[in-house]
């Protein structure tokens, strides 16, 4: 059994503040992956994280996701690169400290778009790390684009390129939100699960990401993922907040907190 796990940069960073990290969350995060590492064996684990207050406001600086032509633009798309990096150095100074087996990915090194697109990435590696039973990383970062000269992608576009050839069983977004709000933001009604069949009544108030990000906020998330029950019927996708302790443990171990997307409901019709 393989799960994806996104740290959200909403969780990890301060997006309102430029270039900060939650150090003591993300040491608290590390310890919970670490323990249910220990008590789910033999269930192999991908970790992405986004970039938040470190690439997402660089990135939005110079609309690097929109392309990179001008001098400017490649100066600005190193920033991006060098902030991304800044964090995922953090993440996995975190992940190893807890005794994790953890291995960086780097996409901006491994990965190539066309047009916005993921275009062609060599996973063989990352396959045989996960065959020695280590944990590759990987994150949100630039990426360099036949059409547009450099983009960004996210790791949710990421995992979506390693679905078809890894089969997870499940992917599990941990973030700030408890999940997705049908009232956001007044944040008074939790949708517990969402079904392609549901999924259309509900979109007038599925609401963008209020913090700054540039790969789209929770309505294009939602979207994104509603689409990977197409390519894996069976796929579980869960869209969590990790912000109170042991709800990532619980999650890793099988529990699901937050919103729930998947192709059958479990309870019958949403109270929506």
């Amino acid at each position: 059994m393989l799960s994806f796990l996104k740290l959200g940069g909403s969780l990890i960073t301060n997006k309102d503040r430029p270039h900060t990290a939650h150090r003591k969350i993300l040491a608290r995060l590390a310890a919970e992956i670490f323990q249910a590492c220990q008590q789910e064996q033999g269930h192999g684990l991908v970790i992405g994280h986004g970039s938040g207050s470190f690439g997402h406001v660089a990135g939005k600086k110079h609309n690097t996701r929109a392309g990179v032509q001008t001098r400017q633009d490649w100066i600005g798309f190193v920033e991006v690169w060098r902030q991304a990096r800044d964090l995922n150095e953090l993440v996995m100074e975190a992940l190893d400290k807890a005794g994790l087996p953890v291995i960086a990915f780097p996409p901006s090194a491994l990965v190539t778009a066309t047009d916005g697109q993921l275009a062609s990435w060599d996973t063989a590696p990352l396959e045989a790390a996960l065959k020695a039973g280590l944990i590759p990383v990987i994150n949100g970062d630039v990426i360099f684009d036949t059409q547009r000269g450099g983009t960004i992608l996210s790791t949710e576009e990421l995992f979506v390129h390693l679905l078809p050839l890894l089969h997870p069983s499940r992917i599990l977004l941990a973030g700030l939100e408890a999940g997705v709000w049908q009232d956001f933001p007044k944040r008074e009604h939790l949708i517990p699960e969402i079904t392609p069949l549901t999924f259309n009544q509900m979109t007038s108030s599925i609401q963008g990401s209020a913090a700054v990000d540039v790969t789209g906020g929770m309505y294009e998330k939602v979207l994104s993922m509603l689409s990977l029950l197409k390519m894996e019927p069976d796929l579980k996708i869960l869209i969590f907040s990790a912000l109170n302790s042991q709800v990532l443990f619980q999650a890793l171990c099988g529990a699901n907190p937050g919103t729930l997307i998947q192709n059958q409901s479990l309870g019958g019709q949403n109270d929506l």
